[in-house]
Order: structure tokens, then sequence, then C-alpha cells
């Protein structure tokens, strides 16, 4: 009987480093001392991700008369 192979899902931004910030290897820049605050760690994988930027407005198309 064949076996189905495991799949993974892929691993966010946001999980890899509260991963780091877990095990104690999450570093704030580069080479920084050790974060140790978890609100920092959020600020950081935020960062990373790309969603601590603000959006955009929606831009309104004007109608051609």
């Amino acid at each position: 009987m064949a076996t189905k192979k495991k799949t993974s899902k892929p691993v966010s931004k946001e999980e890899k480093v509260m991963k780091e910030f877990k095990e104690g290897t999450l570093h704030s820049g580069k080479g920084g001392p050790v974060v140790t605050d978890r609100k920092q760690a959020i600020a950081i994988a935020l960062s990373e991700a790309g969603k601590s930027k603000p959006s955009k407005p929606a831009t309104k198309k004007k109608k051609a008369k």
C-alpha cells in the first residue's frame, strides 16, 4: 500500500520571525542585540512582511464626457 507524502504549507514571514523570537535567535538589525520584547518581535515581523506600511487610498477615476 502506497503512503501519501506529507505536504508542508509555506511558512509566512510572521511565523518565521516569531519562531526565531521564541528560540531566542531574533536580532534587531544586522548583528544587533537579541530581541527580548514580544511587541518588538511583532513589529519586526510586520515590517519584514511589508504589512506595517499604510495602504494607499483608492483613486477615483474621472468619467469622460
